[in-house]
């Protein structure tokens, strides 16, 4: 029966996959119709746990579903690459706004964030709040519940709005949900959260992939900044600079390293471990990884980018190994770094232009390779440092996945603040970021001005990250940037939602599908 697995899924709540970092693992704690379960800190921060490794398996998996890389596809600072256009095809058709409703990527994601909502649900209706740590533990589930949906609303408009998880089958179907009432719940559930949740210096340091109040309060702004409610933005995002519990690494190209997980400029991020030390015999495909084998997918791939003479650790500071091509950096971003006069500190760590790589010695070996563009990326790329070398190294990446940073923070309250007609403020914050990239101060306070430093600064300063696509939907710019490369107005703002949600959801029709699909 179609869907039905995904009904199935409903019901056998909190089967966990896998695990994060070794203070992630964790005995299996069976299923949510145990009268006993959930009564108990433990048992509650041991589900807490099983959501953060769903988390780990949606952002990072052996079926090629990355919510990471599906975010970035859609940008003008990324292409699809690999070994060509029948190389998983469905992340193709997303780079190129080939988009149908049962693309099975697009599909994986919706369900994987209804996954951890599921989880939350459990957590959520199930704990009785009555000791302060079950507070901060019930918080944490709402806070991760409204990153999901706060997901979902971006990537695929209203979807349904599952507070409490189905009993049986009769209850599944439910109607999508308004943007606007999505996003009440993301406002109500981060409200909730942040007073109960604890400031990340309070963490213990293997505590710290745990939500914490200013990584709330930060996901609560980015939230109100996307709904437009710009007053609100800036009093959440404020609470977060004056915290005074983050600030900016002092050398760009730290940001992603091992050193500096969790660190100063880290609010939230997916962890990941070499420790299990895969091999091709023992990689858990079918779920539960450890690693991030998504890096592995979007390293260089050699048959473009020959690096055996390549003195990288010259140029860089640190080794690059080949990876399987995906993920490449558009010529367009490449030339607006060099444009901007951004090329010695983050436009250095985030491309590679040809010149410079065959300068180092490097050679590209096939300049009409498919989506390669002059470009090579270096933000998130393979590392030798960030993998096990006593294990198959293309299996055993141990990057984190930075999903909230603080120069993200001081560029959303620079919008906040701009577009409540407070320049100058808006400058301070933007060039914060600036001066770490070693880059004059921006001083011209007229608005069309500050609003186009926003939109650069955010290109530059997040390229990679799963933002250029959205942020251009959001303010406007999507047609004027992207029509050239198959973006359709009215359509390709959000993403379809998938077809086997239409056919198991009997609440949802063909007619409720987004325009367009």
């Amino acid at each position: 029966m179609k869907g039905l697995n995904k009904i199935l899924f409903l019901f056998v709540a909190l089967i966990f996959l896998g695990s994060c970092k070794n203070f992630l693992e964790v005995e299996p704690i069976g299923r949510v119709s145990n009268e006993d379960y959930l009564k108990t800190e433990d048992q509650i921060d041991k589900a807490l746990v099983g959501i953060y490794a769903t988390l780990q398996y949606a952002y990072s998996n052996g079926s090629w579903a990355s919510i990471w890389f599906i975010k970035n596809l859609p940008g003008d600072d990324v292409l699809c690459g690999g070994g060509g256009p029948a190389d998983q095809p469905e992340y193709q058709y997303i780079d190129d706004f080939k988009i149908q409703p049962d693309n099975k990527k697009l599909e994986t994601v919706w369900f994987n964030l209804y996954r951890v909502i599921n989880q939350c649900n459990t957590i959520i209706d199930r704990v009785d709040a009555n000791t302060d740590k079950k507070k901060q533990q019930v918080a944490e589930a709402k806070a991760l519940r409204a990153l999901s949906y706060f997901n979902l609303v971006v990537m695929y408009g209203g979807v349904p709005l599952r507070l409490h998880n189905p009993e049986d089958t009769t209850q599944y179907a439910m109607p999508r949900a308004t943007v606007d009432d999505v996003y009440d719940q993301i406002f109500k559930d981060f409200t909730e959260a942040i007073p109960d949740l604890p400031l990340r210096s309070q963490q213990a340091a293997a505590d710290r992939f745990h939500m914490s109040k200013g990584a709330a309060q930060a996901f609560l702004g980015k939230a109100y900044i996307y709904h437009k409610d710009y007053d609100k933005a800036a009093q959440v995002l404020q609470q977060v600079i004056n915290s005074g519990e983050y600030s900016l690494e002092p050398n760009f190209k730290d940001v992603w390293t091992k050193e500096t997980e969790f660190g100063n400029e880290s609010l939230f991020e997916v962890s990941y471990s070499a420790a299990k030390v895969y091999n091709w015999g023992n990689f858990p495909w079918g779920g539960g990884n450890q690693s991030n084998i998504e890096v592995q997918l979007q390293g260089p791939r050699p048959d473009i980018f020959d690096l055996s003479n390549f003195k990288a650790d010259s140029l860089l500071g640190f080794d690059i190994l080949p990876g399987w091509g995906f993920n490449m950096p558009s010529r367009k971003i490449g030339q607006a770094f060099e444009a901007a006069g951004d090329t010695l500190s983050r436009g250095k760590y985030s491309v590679l232009s040809q010149q410079k790589f065959e300068q180092y010695g490097g050679v590209i070996k096939n300049p009409n390779a498919h989506d390669y563009e002059g470009y090579m990326r270096i933000k998130y790329t393979t590392r030798m440092e960030e993998t096990n070398m006593n294990g198959t190294p293309e299996l055993n990446y141990t990057t984190n996945w930075r999903l909230m940073r603080y120069a993200d923070v001081l560029l959303l309250a620079a919008e906040a603040y701009h577009f409540l007609g407070d320049e100058a403020t808006a400058l301070k914050y933007i060039n914060e970021v600036r001066q770490r990239a070693g880059l004059p101060d921006r001083t011209n306070t007229n608005p069309d001005s500050v609003f186009q430093y926003i939109v650069t600064e955010r290109e530059l300063e997040l390229a990679f990250e799963a933002s250029r696509f959205w942020d251009l939907v959001r303010w406007g710019l999507a047609e004027q940037e992207l029509s050239d490369l198959g973006f359709v107005v009215g359509k390709n703002e959000v993403f379809p939602i998938p077809q086997d949600e239409i056919i198991a959801n009997t609440a949802i029709s063909q007619s409720d599908q987004n325009p367009g699909y």
